[in-house]
């Protein structure tokens, strides 16, 4: 061992450097030969330069690039020794591939970042990807498009999602509309113009089919859009599919009006509004006109002589029933108005329809009561039949805030297709 230890130190293999084969030498016997020179050569003192002679201290003879080194052979007429170099290989002569493609990553990911950060506008919608879940514009700019998932508090007792729910993804999807197709002003949904003139939107009427309901997991995807309704209204509709089977679940269609914020009186619609809204607008319906026509108006049943009245009276909003506008979020009408149908209707039936017909808004000092009427026939909630009901919600001094007109249907019960079912009032 100690003669290959002496070996490698008087002829290093390749790759190492005169200066390393010098520290092991200088670790072998404490300090370096005075006769040793860099390159790992003794020379005899007072001989010349020409004369140098090898000095072996191993019997193998080393190796160069593997090739056997016969010291005989080296000419003694150069007047120095050749230096040693790496050989000139192929490997040797190629880039260092890891420090490129470091350099690489680096620049893809710091375009990706800034590309990210960036606020830009595509050219085509459609092609915006919904990364962050917020949604997307697709079918040429006109339709913008929301998944959500059901979350197990927006379900009711019966395991499907409320009505509650679908409405506030409704108002949800509406109001991201606005916003990314950025028209979003200071107002709730108002445009940078409207909030110029003060001007907010208030919903004067709701229409909405609800084929199905989703249950706990289910993912639903929302698609919104707008329509021009009269000179001054702007009509907005809904089509809500499940995700995966992409059945229908609801269709809703409604009105939507300008308020002066200030004075809480209804506005024309400025020309400037219309410009910018005017480009967003798409001719289709979610509901047809003769769906809609078959909608029975509320109070219809207010004439018959068998009825029963239900009423729930003090009902008065809390701080977070409001919305920005300071008033009473129109979804939150629809709870109050439930609050007075008979508990064996909810039980046994689910609302298949319902027409909202928006009178006037609510204040936070606002209180109110609840009454719906049941044709006689139905007021028992008798399971297999389908019920109609009328319902009013107004302040207690007799202002009407809402009148509605719902249907309702037999629960179904569960159809055994991943989670669409429907469970029975017994199941839950």
């Amino acid at each position: 061992m100690a003669g290959s230890l002496a070996a490698s130190a008087f002829f290093p293999g390749p790759g190492a450097s005169p200066a390393a084969s010098a520290k092991t030498l200088k670790n072998m016997a404490g300090e370096l030969p005075e006769n040793l020179s860099v390159r790992g050569i003794v020379a005899k003192p007072g001989a010349p330069s020409g004369n140098m002679q090898v000095k072996a201290q191993a019997q193998a003879l080393p190796k160069v690039n593997g090739t056997k080194v016969n010291h005989k052979n080296m000419s003694t007429d150069s007047e120095e020794a050749i230096p040693y170099s790496a050989p000139k290989t192929f490997y040797n002569q190629l880039p260092d591939w890891s420090m490129l493609l470091a350099a690489v990553t680096t620049i893809f990911l710091a375009a990706e970042k800034q590309w990210t950060l960036l606020d830009w506008k595509p050219k085509k919608p459609d092609m915006l990807v919904d990364t962050f879940g917020f949604g997307r514009i697709i079918q040429d700019g006109l339709v913008f498009r929301q998944n959500f998932l059901i979350r197990s508090y927006e379900i009711g007792a019966d395991r499907t999602a409320s009505i509650e729910t679908l409405m506030n993804h409704l108002q949800e999807t509406a109001l991201n509309h606005v916003k990314t197709a950025g028209l979003l002003g200071d107002g709730f949904g108002a445009t940078p113009e409207m909030s110029k003139r003060n001007l907010i939107w208030v919903v004067s009427k709701i229409q909405l089919l609800v084929e199905q309901y989703p249950s706990w997991g289910d993912m639903v995807q929302v698609d919104t859009w707008v329509a021009a309704a009269g000179k001054n209204g702007m009509r907005r509709d809904w089509h809500v599919r499940d995700y995966n089977s992409g059945r229908t679940i609801l269709r809703a269609t409604s009105v939507w009006v300008m308020m002066n914020k200030n004075t809480r009186r209804l506005s024309k619609m400025p020309d400037e509004v219309r410009a910018e809204i005017g480009p967003y607008f798409n001719g289709r319906s979610a509901i047809s006109e003769e769906q809609s026509e078959k909608f029975a108006k509320p109070g219809s049943n207010s004439d018959s002589d068998e009825t029963k009245q239900f009423i729930r009276k003090g009902l008065t909003p809390r701080w977070g029933d409001l919305d920005v506008n300071q008033h009473v979020n129109n979804v939150k009408y629809i709870g109050w108005i439930l609050e007075s149908a008979p508990i064996s209707i909810l039980e046994k039936h689910e609302l298949a329809s319902m027409t909202l017909d928006y009178r006037k808004e609510c204040g936070r000092d606002s209180v109110l009561q609840s009454l719906t009427t049941v044709a006689g026939e139905c007021a028992d909630g008798h399971p297999n039949s389908t019920i109609q009901c009328d319902h009013l919600l107004q302040l207690e001094s007799g202002a009407d805030i809402v009148k509605a007109h719902t249907e309702w249907r037999p629960k179904r019960a569960h159809g055994g297709e991943g989670n669409m079912g429907f469970f029975p009032a017994e199941s839950a």
